[in-house]
């Protein structure tokens, strides 16, 4: 597995200096830098829930994952993953295609 480069927070309290919340931004962005694209999607969304409104976009600015991926794993969230089957990361026909088939 690919090892993904660590995000910088770039929040307002980061950049101010705030010890307790830079130390929080960077242990999630340490956590999402191992995590495969699913779960990083499903913690973005479980950390905008609790933060409740402009939680989206805080998370956005957090840890620089596109705003439609961290809606996407509130939606999935919220249907208490029907849609998501347990043993793949992406659907069916997700992701490049192989390298036969070009």
């Amino acid at each position: 597995m690919k090892l993904r480069a660590i995000h910088s927070c770039s929040c307002a309290a980061c950049q101010s200096g705030e010890p307790k919340t830079q130390l929080h931004h960077s242990e999630l962005n340490l956590l999402m830098s191992r995590l495969d694209e699913r779960q990083r999607r499903w913690l973005a969304a479980v950390e905008a829930n609790r933060i409740g409104r402009g939680g989206t976009e805080h998370l956005r600015t957090i840890t620089g994952l596109d705003i439609n991926t961290i809606r996407r794993g509130r939606q999935e969230l919220a249907s208490a993953f029907a849609s998501n089957p347990s043993g793949r990361i992406r659907e069916i026909g997700g992701g490049r295609k192989r390298l036969e088939k070009k």
